[in-house]
């Protein structure tokens, strides 16, 4: 009988009764209620796992790398599960086609494979990588790309939002950019934040060891702050003297956000960042 676990635990030793399986994850988030589980409502985490349960015929509850809110997208969201590993060896083949066959059309399983018992997808990432994209265009966003795109109604300036982000590198406490959650910690190591205009596209790329919650979103309501002329590019880095959420920052629609990457560390340095990150959170 295999004894009960939590779900950051590591799996047992290869070639015991559990293996833990790593899964990359895409989706469009328009119609999600984010990742986490939802009692009533669509959410990623919830779709998938009873995808996994039908298909696996076994329940299978996930760790994700980073819980994106309604709205948000990904195209490399990481996530991990354990299972028995007669149910690994039984579906290990044919696990993502028939995850296709079951899965709603909006998220997808790109690849399982066997992961280290000391994978774990959240407490082992060292970076998340994030993109935010707004067209300043007349038109709006093209209508291909109008559920990851979003319009902005006036002209930006990205070399003043550039300047700007270039002052909130480093590790900070980003209290006055996140909203508030109950012993969770708003110190930051902010490793990117870039501005790039190609026509009438203006996207912003941030990286970050992690991101409290609406992070990316405020940082980059901020900056279109600057970008409009609203406020100097000194403004934002200004604001990491709060210890609080500030009213001032504005929080950019969810639409524009996509969680493009998860990075990690050498599977013999697994374990060691989990540590690291477990300290870091509490």
């Amino acid at each position: 009988m295999t004894t009960p676990r939590t779900a950051d635990e590591p799996a047992t030793a290869p070639g015991g009764g559990l293996v833990r399986l790593r899964l990359a994850v895409s989706y469009d988030g328009t119609a999600l209620h984010g990742w986490a589980r939802q009692p009533v409502l669509r959410s990623v985490q919830g779709d998938l796992e009873a995808a996994l349960a039908t298909v696996l015929r076994h329940p299978a509850g996930l760790t994700v790398a980073g819980r994106t809110d309604a709205g948000v997208h990904a195209t490399g969201q990481v996530a991990h599960t354990d299972v028995p590993r007669t149910v690994w060896e039984e579906h290990r083949g044919r696990l993502v086609r028939r995850l296709r066959r079951v899965l709603p059309p909006d998220i997808a399983v790109t690849a399982v494979e066997e992961a280290p018992p000391d994978f774990d997808a959240r407490f082992a990432a060292l970076r998340r990588h994030y993109v935010y994209r707004l067209t300043d265009a007349d038109s709006g966003p093209p209508p291909l790309r109008r559920a990851d795109t979003v319009g902005w109604p006036r002209r930006l300036d990205v070399d003043a939002m550039g300047a700007a982000a270039d002052h909130l590198l480093g590790m900070h406490d980003f209290a006055a950019f996140c909203r508030r959650r109950e012993f969770a910690t708003t110190i930051r190591t902010l490793l990117t934040l870039d501005v790039a205009r190609e026509g009438d596209l203006v996207t912003v790329r941030a990286s970050a060891d992690a991101f409290c919650h609406s992070m990316v979103r405020s940082l980059v309501g901020a900056l279109t702050a600057v970008g409009e002329g609203r406020r100097p590019p000194e403004w934002p880095a200004a604001l990491l003297s709060r210890t609080e959420r500030s009213s001032e920052v504005p929080v950019v629609p969810a639409a524009g956000l996509t969680l493009v990457g998860v990075d990690y560390p050498p599977d013999a340095e697994l374990a060691a960042r989990a540590v690291v990150t477990r300290a870091l959170r509490s």
